[in-house]
């Protein structure tokens, strides 16, 4: 009895889902764009410029430039006139070659 039962309800199992994947549509989405080649343009296109930029924007804009680092890059630029080049953030402390290798493409100097 038991094995009528458990053979009857194993047919019924499969053939339920037989019939349920023959019967779903196919449906092909199209491939949206990936999020990441949209965000990598909008991080190209914003380029933060030293010298007139404000601590907000600094921190905002730039990796690993927290507001202690954007303050002391405004101070240097108070103290020392404005940047000439970047490489010039180099100077400023708490600012070393790996911090403004990952920033460079996000940096201009006008």
């Amino acid at each position: 009895m038991q094995n009528a039962y458990i053979s009857s309800l194993i047919f019924a199992v499969l053939t339920s889902l037989s019939v349920a994947t023959t019967a779903a549509p196919s449906i092909k989405a199209e491939a949206p764009a990936p999020i990441t080649a949209q965000m990598a343009n909008v991080e190209q296109s914003t380029k933060v410029n030293l010298n007139t930029a404000d601590a907000e924007v600094l921190r905002r804009d730039l990796f690993g430039i927290g507001a202690a680092k954007a303050k002391a890059i405004i101070a240097y630029r108070d103290s020392n006139g404005p940047f000439t080049a970047v490489d010039e953030l180099l100077e400023v402390k708490g600012i070393g070659k790996a911090l403004l290798e990952k920033n460079r493409d996000r940096l201009a100097i006008n």
